[in-house]
């Protein structure tokens, strides 16, 4: 598969935008009784975490915003998941073995971090949608949260390194 430099870029600059908007979506939701915000509930091991965490979103009138932040989230996944693996199938096709090991760590970081942040905020946001924790998706999105989370940052890096690396090649790259 040929994917253009443009294509990628938008994608990945684009999820970075996104993401930017999340953030800001985010930031109603770390009140005193919740502190971490959001990451406290992507965290929270058990049903009764989510539940103490819910109320007291519930309790700050914050449930409508918690189900933004959430849908927001699905969103930048979206577009910034794209975006890597975009850029790992560009880098992987270059002639420089640094841009083709790069891209192969963009395209697998970025695939890994579509499925375990999608599964993460989808477990979120149904126990959010039904009032109430589970057990069995409460520790399913705090499990695969140290996996999203390294895989953001991989993919984020791998692709960041290969711009560069692109960009201060004497080769053609």
């Amino acid at each position: 598969m040929t994917v253009s430099k443009r294509t990628f870029l938008l994608w990945f600059f684009g999820g970075l935008a996104a993401f930017a908007i999340t953030l800001y979506l985010h930031i109603p939701l770390a009140i005193d009784s919740v502190p971490g915000g959001i990451a406290d509930h992507q965290s929270a091991p058990d049903a009764a975490t989510v539940d103490a965490i819910q109320n007291s979103w519930r309790a700050a009138g914050l449930s409508n915003q918690a189900a933004i932040a959430m849908v927001s989230d699905l969103i930048f996944i979206g577009i910034y998941g794209v975006g890597c693996v975009l850029g790992g199938l560009y880098y992987r096709a270059k002639a420089a073995s640094a841009l083709r090991i790069l891209g192969w760590l963009a395209l697998i970081s970025g695939a890994v971090f579509l499925v375990t942040d999608y599964g993460e905020t989808i477990a979120q946001f149904i126990q959010l949608m039904q009032s109430a924790g589970d057990d069995g998706l409460a520790n399913f999105a705090s499990t695969v949260r140290p996996i999203k989370m390294f895989t953001w940052s991989s993919a984020f890096l791998a692709v960041i390194a290969a711009l560069l690396v692109e960009r201060f090649s004497t080769s053609d790259a």
